[in-house]
């Protein structure tokens, strides 16, 4: 995968440099050059000096190949621009905006952009609504088991009923946050942009779920 991160203070760094770890190709935008220093020398990604809402910063970033987009700068305005910019203009569906404003966040999820406020912020939590691996567990029986775990769900599946995903990967989807607020879903919820769904299931399936939520429905 190819991952666009607009601003490079601790939080954009430390995602670059896992991202890289994880083999995936970096763009990184700032304003400033000096902040790149944070990458250190053995950083192989691309570096873009620049704003990350201006266009041709963004395509000098790779923008119109890359399959996510991360907006981690120290302003709300500029990182939900910047995600709107990326989404509306270029297409790429794989957006997550940095929010301090716990208010604004629940406001530009309705808009269909995922946001972490700085509440509940760790550059973990990006990783998670980027890529489609790593689920994260949030609960496991004594014997380790059986999990609940929160998954990445492909944008294709939007549209889709939580019975449609539950059929897929043959277990339960007993939980959704939708726009901050948990809510427990009926087969014939609708799955929506901006969705965070919790899977109860087999540890030994973890892998197996992910790939098929990761991926878009198949065709019958």
């Amino acid at each position: 995968m190819h991952i666009v991160i607009m601003g490079c203070g601790r939080v954009g760094s430390r995602l670059a440099k896992s991202l890289e770890k994880r083999g995936h190709t970096v763009a990184i935008i700032d304003s400033n050059a000096e902040a790149f220093r944070r990458l250190g020398p053995g950083f192989g990604g691309r570096t873009v000096k620049g704003v990350g809402f201006d266009r041709d910063v963004l395509r000098r970033a790779g923008i119109e190949k890359a399959d996510g987009f991360a907006a981690v700068s120290s302003g709300d305005n500029s990182n939900i621009l910047a995600a709107r910019v990326v989404r509306e203009t270029f297409n790429v569906d794989n957006v997550v905006a940095r929010i301090y404003d716990p208010g604004r966040a629940e406001v530009y999820e309705r808009l269909g952009i995922p946001t972490v406020a700085t509440v509940r912020w760790a550059s973990d939590k990006v990783l998670r609504r980027l890529l489609p691996e790593g689920s994260e567990p949030v609960w496991r029986d004594q014997s380790g088991a059986v999990r609940l775990v929160e998954v990445h769900v492909h944008h294709g599946w939007v549209g889709h009923t939580i019975g449609d995903l539950q059929s897929a990967i043959r277990t339960p989807v007993p939980f959704l946050l939708r726009v901050g607020s948990g809510m427990v879903p009926r087969a014939d919820t609708i799955f929506q942009d901006g969705d965070l769904a919790y899977v109860a299931c087999e540890t030994d399936r973890i892998g197996e779920i992910e790939g098929v939520l990761g991926q878009p429905p198949k065709r019958h």
